[in-house]
């Protein structure tokens, strides 16, 4: 976990993610980023400068091999009060919109109906697992596929909500999460979306890999370049 938490801790003082007092809400996907993501924020919160509280918010989207009790369980060991939502995102994306490439779809009503519970319960915060790959990934996606250079904001102001999108995981390597949830034996849920594996993000996560083998410091020649053109609120610090 220190090693995490040396990412994280990096991550939410360059962008002052965290202050007194608040109280964020984690989207907990089953998936090993969200996990981890709240692992780390529970540990965080016993030494952190700032008093901050925490509560973990799942969506349902209607799968079948949604595992609401490993979710319950996770939060249950670490004390940390967990609130489940159903919701027709199968339904909507799946059976009767029947989208070709429905991720797009599917994270936006998954962030509206994680955003509104959070305001629910007065939640001034939004904490999201998305990682390091995850940024370079969108960086490709948008890039090649919308022709724009654009990516994650390490943080967002929702001004309808009043509540400030974070992602504490910007500075981690998938590697090194996927390192923690081995090294500690913790079960993450099996399947979090039917396209995983199939999508076009998995497509730029294989090239991004393929440029590694060629080009071994791309990724923090990609990272420092987000950084220095000041892309979606990054600053080189």
């Amino acid at each position: 976990m220190q090693k995490i938490l040396s990412y994280m801790r990096k991550a939410i003082e360059n962008y002052q993610m965290i202050e007194e007092g608040d109280k964020i809400a984690v989207g907990l996907s089953g998936g090993k980023d969200s996990i981890t993501l709240l692992m780390g924020l529970k540990s965080l919160q016993r030494f952190y400068p700032y008093h901050f509280d925490l509560l973990a918010i799942s969506i349902n989207p209607g799968f079948e091999f949604f595992d609401s009790y490993l979710l319950k369980k996770i939060c249950n060991d670490i004390d940390i009060n967990f609130i489940e939502v159903p919701s027709n995102i199968k339904e909507i994306v799946f059976d009767i919109r029947k989208e070709k490439n429905p991720c797009s779809l599917c994270a936006n009503l998954r962030r509206g109906i994680l955003n509104s519970t959070a305001v629910e319960y007065n939640c001034n915060k939004l904490a999201l697992g998305h990682n390091e790959d995850d940024v370079l990934e969108t960086l490709f996606l948008n890039f090649l596929y919308a022709g724009n250079l654009s990516t994650f904001a390490p943080t967002s102001y929702m001004d309808r909500s009043k509540v400030t999108l974070i992602r504490p995981l910007i500075y981690t390597p998938e590697k090194e999460i996927r390192k923690f949830i081995k090294r500690n034996n913790i079960t993450v849920m099996k399947k979090v979306c039917p396209m995983d594996g199939i999508s076009k993000r998995e497509y730029m996560k294989n090239l991004l890999y393929k440029l590694m083998i060629d080009i071994p410091n791309v990724r923090a020649n990609i990272m420092g370049a987000i950084k220095r053109a000041n892309i979606n609120g990054w600053k080189e610090f």
